[in-house]
């Protein structure tokens, strides 16, 4: 036993909030000597990357990814439909680099598509509904297209394996128009660019398609390959060099996404503050915010459409490091029902609506606010508890764990919303739905024990608990499990067209976490 500011904590190094505090300033000065972010590597881009672009340099070291990553069941990625998209992406880049082996060698490959293949016959039966995850109406049918070619082609090599069906309750639509778009000459739409590469074989022709500086088409490597078509194009140089730069950073295997500057800057700015943690906005950091910040807001990074959910997210940002704007860029993506993440959003993302209650509210609180703005901030605080589960906890569309997006809707209702007559109940609600998901070890996660989540649940205790006895100890449990890690186990869970890490956000979170923590366990009577 240690103590924590008179507390004793069961297994907790001890620390001071000077220290934790010193790592937030370590974490943000990493932050700015890499400008462009950083996520983890993505087993679906990458495949694509092997697919789309073996003449690009490391395209040996990613087949060698792969195969690493391929899980002893032989699909990738999280368990059940999250696993959907990588395994389909994985298989087919391999199948494909069999017909060239870079230092694998043939035999490994077969096995490896094989295992994929089963996997995959079990997975495309599954009747459960895929994560909604970005594109994955696109994404399945134009990777199962490519699979069924490798099958029809080469029949021989894959013995027992017939072409591949859609799962169920998917259909060819979507692809179908996209791909009747993309060939018209039609402008494509900012939104489809981020997966351009699920038309590969009509991107070069892409009519008004072209990259934004550092070379990006839609912040993607697959999708930049894509429309690059190969190596000599002669309108190109910028974006083989966006690849070459890319893969150079993550040493062969690429992230689904980068550069995510703002999505990065913003999240840890205002994780850290929001924690309590006075910041000093380094240089560059809010002329880096404001860059881009234009009547429809801010976009996660160039090539990426704006969206409320950044926006949002950049606005709290500037207005806690001192910096604060407007929020008229926001009323573009108001509906009915709220705000949405994008025009022509299907359904309603929580997430992206806590965070835009807490950029009005902040507006409200600074005395900015006009009529307009009060009257969203209530429909908000109104429309969240609506969308609160029975269980008590809430789940979104951007994040695989529902503790992120119980987070979001806490933190935001608890701040802004503490004199409706609903946010009381839902709060208490969240809370013994986190109560009751606690792990043995203190920890919380959605398939096994995550500093990240485990964070947000102290987070949302802290915000939402009061000092109830049953509180305190979950939160002195999670506040020690928090001190045993270094803020980046557990899987990736944040959606992109896979799941990813933001690593940095991620570290920001739990640092966050802990501060809160030792303030909030500080100010106990001792004997609580």
């Amino acid at each position: 036993m240690t103590t924590v500011d008179g507390w004793a904590v069961a297994q907790t190094p001890t620390e001071t909030r000077a220290d934790v505090h010193g790592a937030a300033d370590d974490l943000v000065a990493e932050m700015m000597r890499e400008p462009d972010g950083r996520t983890s590597p993505s087993v679906y881009e990458t495949a694509r990357l092997v697919s789309l672009a073996p003449w690009l340099a490391g395209h040996a070291e990613r087949v060698w990814y792969l195969l690493d990553t391929q899980r002893p069941d032989g699909g990738w990625g999280p368990p059940g439909g999250y696993a959907l998209v990588p395994t389909l992406s994985a298989t087919e880049a391999l199948t494909t680099a069999l017909r060239s082996p870079p230092s694998a060698d043939v035999p490994t490959l077969a096995r490896a598509v094989e295992r994929g293949l089963d996997v995959l016959s079990g997975l495309l039966r599954d009747t459960t509904p895929l994560p909604d995850t970005p594109a994955v109406d696109l994404i399945v049918p134009a990777l199962i297209d490519g699979l069924n070619q490798h099958l029809t082609a080469e029949p021989w090599r894959w013995p027992g394996h017939t072409r591949l069906d859609l799962p169920p309750g998917m259909s060819r639509r979507r692809i179908d128009a996209v791909r009747q778009l993309v060939a018209s000459g039609a402008p494509v739409p900012d939104k489809l660019l981020h997966a351009l590469e699920v038309v590969a074989d009509l991107a070069p022709r892409a009519r008004r398609v072209a990259p934004v500086p550092p070379g990006t088409v839609g912040a993607s490597p697959a999708a930049t390959a894509a429309w690059l078509g190969g190596p000599d194009r002669p309108d190109g140089s910028e974006a083989l060099a966006y690849l070459e730069d890319t893969v150079r950073c993550y040493g062969g295997p690429v992230p689904c996404a980068t550069p995510v500057t703002v999505f990065e800057r913003s999240w840890v700015t205002s994780t850290l503050a929001r924690s309590g943690i006075a910041l000093t906005a380094p240089p560059g950091l809010i002329s880096s915010l404001t860059a881009n910040l234009g009547a429809a807001g801010t976009a996660t990074g160039p090539g990426l459409p704006a969206d409320a959910d950044t926006t949002s997210v950049t606005l709290v940002a500037l207005g806690r490091l001192g910096a604060p704007v407007p929020g008229d860029c926001l009323w573009s993506y108001e509906t009915d029902e709220g705000f949405c993440t994008w025009p022509g959003e299907d359904g309603f993302s929580v997430t992206t609506n806590a965070h835009v209650l807490d950029a009005l509210g902040h507006l409200a609180a600074r005395g900015e606010a006009e009529p307009r703005h009060h009257a969203a901030v209530r429909r908000l605080v109104t429309a969240l508890p609506e969308r609160q589960d029975p269980q008590g906890s809430w789940s979104d569309r951007w994040h695989a764990s529902r503790l992120y997006a119980t987070a979001c809707c806490v933190l935001a209702l608890a701040e802004f919303g503490s004199a409706h007559p609903t946010t009381a109940e839902a709060l208490a609600r969240a809370v013994d739905w986190t109560l009751a998901t606690q792990r043995g070890d203190g920890s919380w996660g959605t398939w096994a024990a995550t500093a990240e989540e485990t964070a947000y649940a102290v987070q949302i205790l802290m915000t939402g608990g009061q000092q109830r006895p049953a509180v305190v100890e979950a939160v002195r449990r999670g506040y020690a499990y928090l001190c045993r890690t270094d803020g980046q186990d557990g899987p990736a869970l944040w959606h992109d067209k896979d799941l990813y890490q933001p690593t940095l956000i991620v570290r920001a979170t739990v640092i966050g976490a802990r501060y809160q923590a030792l303030g909030w366990l500080s100010s106990l009577p001792v004997s609580a």
